[in-house]
């Protein structure tokens, strides 16, 4: 049994993935792992690059873009990892989500699973992401959005006040981002989870495509018992492209990932009056395509 088992989901990311790989396979550390790169139905050079470079990669290749979560799944599947209350006992004992546009220090790997094994009560873990420009990267530390935290986020308040607890909670803006912190998700680009508490809350959900599954996971994960924590000792550098922020399919995924999480998680405990103002602001936002995903029943 393997201390890590390392899912890549790639598509048209040839470029980073390549160096993305060169920093994994430069890991320093006393600990074994298995990287399993799934590439989505890439049009670049992805797969023949991995081939010829990169031999040791386990790689599958699918036939059509399944997105995000269902692709992550592809790779969990193969390292041991399968529906809940079912994993095989040889599945590595953590895994970890890895975007194709990280960068990983040489001990990152080790530090994260040193520290996952000195907290037995900590699910899933992440570290400080660092972005290009050296800011930090917000994801890495997040609240779920919940009605009223996504109210305070997108009314403007967590802007004005931005060291407030309640107000700040979406990007936990109220903490250091050198503080080690217990929050309630990290995002899918360093994802590390730990085997049993994949056993307990199951793989990822595909009915997500490319965002919102990460938060899902995690609030699953607490929801058996687990605790999330941001660990900024280690840091990852994330390029976090710019292009999907232009895609119109990036944003209507976007708010169809936001919609989903609410009918999921908060629809049961919300008052009318609030449901039907959250369905209207997230039409306003997701546009005329989102309203095929409203009319359709809840999951």
């Amino acid at each position: 049994m393997h201390d890590l088992g390392i899912v890549i989901v790639n598509w048209n990311t040839c470029d980073y993935l390549e160096r993305c790989l060169e920093t994994v396979f430069a890991s320093e550390g006393d600990f074994s792992y298995t990287v399993v790169v799934v590439d989505n139905d890439s049009d670049d050079n992805s797969v023949p690059m991995i081939r010829e470079k990169f031999p040791q990669v386990e790689l599958i290749v699918s036939e059509e873009n399944i997105g995000y979560p269902r692709a992550n799944n592809e790779g969990l599947r193969y390292l041991g990892y399968h529906d809940q209350h079912q994993v095989d006992g040889s599945a590595p004992r953590y895994a970890l989500l890895l975007n194709p546009d990280t960068e990983l220090p040489t001990t990152a790997l080790v530090e994260m699973i040193h520290f996952m094994d000195s907290r037995p009560d900590v699910g899933v873990a992440g570290p400080k992401l660092i972005l290009s420009d050296g800011s930090l990267d917000k994801a890495c530390r997040r609240g779920f959005p919940t009605p009223m935290v996504s109210f305070y986020h997108y009314s403007g308040l967590a802007k004005l006040f931005p060291k407030n607890e309640r107000f700040g909670r979406y990007n936990m803006t109220f903490a250091d981002e050198n503080e080690e912190l217990e929050v309630d998700s990290v995002v899918g680009a360093y994802m590390q989870v730990r085997k049993e508490a994949i056993e307990k809350a199951g793989l990822l959900d595909g009915n997500f495509f490319m965002y919102g599954e990460d938060l899902d996971w995690a609030y699953r994960i607490t929801q058996v018992g687990y605790k999330v924590w941001y660990y900024p000792k280690v840091i990852v550098h994330h390029v976090k492209r710019a292009a999907s922020s232009q895609s119109k399919k990036a944003q209507f995924e976007f708010w169809r990932a936001m919609l989903i999480f609410y009918r999921k998680h908060f629809r049961q405990t919300t008052a009318l009056p609030i449901h039907i103002m959250i369905l209207s602001v997230l039409l306003m936002k997701g546009g005329r395509d989102l309203w095929n995903e409203i009319r359709k029943p809840t999951i």
